[in-house]
């Protein structure tokens, strides 16, 4: 059984990063997205990923923004004994390494990748004409 990822945010954030992520690498069913949106509370919110991970036996979730609904509702479930690793300010280049570090079955430090692959690219442009100096 493939692990699977859940991506949670505030609004359509987590199911736009899902779209935007199979443009790259294709149709994604190990992923499943829950969003708060603005009509919603913290319970709305609660039932809808309660739903969302019913069933699922192993999974890493991703949330926007540490401190935000999202964020504070999935570590209320970790603190009533729900088990999984939840890691605040996701990004693409870390649900691409999740759906990689799947494919060829090694494990990832999801928090590195991510941070890893954040770059000024005004920095790698100017190195870029140095080379050819």
């Amino acid at each position: 059984m493939t692990k699977a990822l859940i991506l949670i945010s505030h609004g359509h954030f987590s199911e736009e990063l899902k779209k935007s992520t199979e443009m790259i690498m294709g149709p994604q069913e190990n992923i499943h997205t829950v969003g708060l949106l603005p009509e919603e509370g913290p319970k709305e919110f609660e039932e809808k990923l309660l739903q969302t991970i019913d069933g699922l036996e192993e999974f890493v979730m991703l949330a926007d923004l540490m401190g935000g609904t999202p964020c504070n509702v999935a570590g209320q479930l970790l603190m009533k004994g729900y088990h999984y690793d939840l890691y605040a300010g996701m990004n693409m280049p870390m649900v691409v390494g999740f759906i990689n570090s799947c494919l060829i079955g090694e494990s990832i430090d999801l928090k590195s990748f991510g941070a890893e692959n954040i770059h000024r690219v005004n920095d790698l442009l100017v190195m870029s004409d140095d080379d050819d100096d």
